[in-house]
């Protein structure tokens, strides 16, 4: 049987890979035009949507697909799905978990490492010639014995924990209540969190629950020698207050990959040198990519055979 798939902002290797796979399973592929809805002579026919994870899939476009079945998101997070719209009307909404955890826990890692050795500015310092000129640059802080805080336990934060245990003085967590298991230490609040580590490690999902979470008040509690590393999404943090702190010494570093306004990183950031920054590319591995979008595509195979999903999203 035949489906017209609606795919909206794929990254470019599952795009390829699910433009090459359609026509031999029978799939007819779409883009949305510049209204961002479908083509409306085929609105009707499309019966699954396949979109990144950074791309809105809201009501409007929702309602314009009347007989849409599936929404297969790639991407962990799915917070730019109106999930209540969607299961209003009976359609399955899928994501990617697990295979992406080691390349985000890998990330987080080098993120922590990277900043806390201003390893970027490092790297400039040699290639502006200034070692040769000035001599050695500033004094960095060691990573090891150090005490870690992890907003968020899930998969992805568990594999974040078991990177640091080898070098890591001590580790805690904060979450809305403890994870059954985990050898770490809860802390029930996120401010008493903070004031009592050296780096905080966010990997939390988006969405209106954890918007703002990390506030001007917990970027105070981490400290001026306090490092913040962002590997979840940009709104989890008070960017205008993060850019205050750095701003005026009440931070003592950053290391993001995800932003507020992405692809736009404030100019303050950029021209910090206590800051490491990445294009939002955790999952960014040619394998990991690939993982993603082989996932994705079976969640559509599995729904169109009438079948349940590979893997929806939680209840």
């Amino acid at each position: 049987m035949s489906h017209d798939i609606l795919a909206i902002g794929l990254p470019g290797l599952a795009d390829d890979l699910l433009t090459r796979r359609a026509p031999s399973l029978g799939w007819t592929v779409h883009r949305p035009g510049p209204d961002g809805l479908p083509p409306p002579q085929a609105a009707e026919r499309i019966t699954a949507i396949a979109a990144a994870g950074s791309s809105p899939v809201d009501a409007r476009l929702i309602d314009a697909l009347p007989n849409l079945k599936i929404i297969s998101v790639h991407a962990v997070g799915y917070d730019l799905v109106d999930l209540a719209h969607a299961r209003s009307r009976g359609i399955v909404v899928t994501h990617t978990p697990d295979v992406l955890n080691d390349d985000v826990a890998d990330m987080a890692l080098l993120l922590t490492l990277a900043t806390l050795r201003r390893l970027p500015a490092m790297d400039a310092y040699v290639r502006a010639g200034r070692w040769a000129e000035e001599g050695p640059p500033p004094l960095s802080r060691t990573a090891s014995g150090l005490r870690y805080g992890l907003l968020g336990l899930g998969r992805i934060g568990q594999a974040i924990a078991s990177r640091l245990a080898p070098f890591a003085g001590k580790i805690a967590y904060h979450t809305r209540n403890p994870v059954a298991g985990a050898p770490w230490r809860h802390e029930p609040r996120l401010v008493d969190l903070a004031a009592s580590v050296d780096v905080l490690i966010v990997i939390v999902p988006g969405g209106t629950a954890t918007r703002g979470l990390v506030s001007a008040e917990v970027l105070e509690a981490l400290g001026p020698t306090g490092v913040l590393i962002n590997v979840a999404r940009g709104e989890v943090v008070d960017q205008t207050a993060l850019v205050e702190a750095l701003t005026h010494g009440r931070l003592g570093g950053a290391g993001l990959d995800v932003f507020a306004d992405e692809p736009n990183v404030p100019q303050a950031l950029i021209d910090s040198d206590r800051c490491v920054l990445a294009p939002h590319v955790a999952s960014a591995t040619v394998e990991t990519r690939t993982a993603m979008a082989e996932r994705m595509i079976a969640n559509l195979q599995a729904v169109f055979a009438g079948k349940p999903p590979v893997s929806p999203v939680p209840d």
